[in-house]
């Protein structure tokens, strides 16, 4: 009810009380408490009830361009993964790039948001996406006291809010169903063949994606790419050491994993600690996988016409990327 606004404004095409809204708020609640996996299943659930609404089947509307968008650059607040993956790796201070995470994550939100609303001609002057806008200049305010206060708990803090909230939400859906009278079990069941139908009906679009994520990485494109971006900046008298991580930034689009493996790869070349190091953090933390996404959504409910979906969220993954090195740069300093 309270996020009710918020979709209208954006999305007038969805109906207030309509299924989606739900849906919705539900994924990108998910996406905010960094549960990845628990994100995809309620995704798909919201891109099907959004689909319901679609006169032009086959093309993506208006609605499902944004949510997707949206979803793409959401905002994490727990980025708990980047946390235990530098921790594994012996950093001195795993959580001192939470704070750039959130800045770089808003970054990307604002971006996308505002790519789709300029293609789909919303007013930015709403009085719910106004509130919107304060709303994320309060929660960066409010984490960086947060940070400040927590210190070097800030991990274990982190984990532990996402997995109470997590545990909570589960015991709530137990608790709610009981006293509607909803057969819960039979529910559960009848879901999960519902998601193993999903699996079956996204798995070409996800063959093709994965394929092309083998035909990036193999083919020598990330090096070519990698080593241009390192002579221009040097060129320009610039400093390079951000190059080292850029891997990470160009595959996450394609492939959550295979930024992971880039990220780790940059741990492992040039150290956890390393100003390297630090940018892939906020890069792996900041944003989404828009290939994946739109592959698994969009393939979810047949959509093969995504207009200016693809554009709109490479937007803000660039923007993620730009804010990702600026902003460590002006946390971390200059590698020399």
């Amino acid at each position: 009810r309270l996020i009710t606004p918020l979709f209208r404004a954006i999305m007038p095409g969805v109906p207030a009380g309509h299924p989606a809204i739900g849906s919705m708020t539900m994924n990108l609640a998910a996406n905010m408490l960094g549960l990845d996996n628990a994100a995809t299943p309620l995704g798909i659930r919201a891109m099907k009830d959004l689909e319901t609404l679609n006169q032009n089947r086959g093309t993506a509307t208006d609605s499902e361009i944004m949510f997707l968008v949206i979803n793409t650059s959401a905002v994490t607040i727990f980025p708990v993964s980047v946390f235990l993956y530098r921790s594994k790796f012996g950093s001195a201070a795993p959580t001192d790039v939470f704070l750039p995470i959130l800045l770089a994550t808003i970054c990307s939100t604002l971006a996308g948001f505002i790519a789709v609303a300029f293609c789909q001609k919303i007013s930015l002057l709403k009085a719910p996406l106004l509130a919107f806008f304060a709303a994320l200049a309060g929660l960066a305010g409010g984490v960086a006291v947060w940070a400040s206060f927590a210190g070097a708990s800030l991990a274990a803090q982190a984990t532990a809010v996402s997995d109470g909230l997590l545990l909570f939400f589960i015991g709530f859906v137990l608790v709610f169903g009981l006293t509607r009278k909803v057969r819960i079990y039979e529910e559960f069941v009848a879901g999960a063949k519902e998601g193993f139908r999903t699996t079956v009906d996204i798995l070409p679009y996800l063959v093709a994606m994965l394929a092309a994520v083998a035909v990036f990485r193999a083919g020598g494109l990330l090096e070519a790419f990698t080593d241009l971006v390192r002579s221009a900046a040097a060129f320009m008298g610039f400093d390079t050491a951000f190059a080292d991580a850029l891997p990470v930034s160009l595959v996450k689009p394609l492939s959550g994993s295979g930024a992971r493996a880039m990220m780790l790869d940059v741990f492992e070349s040039s150290g956890v600690d390393s100003f390297a190091g630090h940018v892939a953090s906020v890069m792996q933390g900041s944003t989404e996988t828009t290939f994946y996404v739109l592959a698994v959504y969009f393939g979810a409910v047949g959509i093969t016409r995504v207009r200016h979906a693809v554009w709109c969220g490479l937007f803000a993954d660039f923007t993620s990327m730009i804010a990702s090195i600026v902003i460590s740069y002006v946390f971390f300093g200059s590698a020399a």
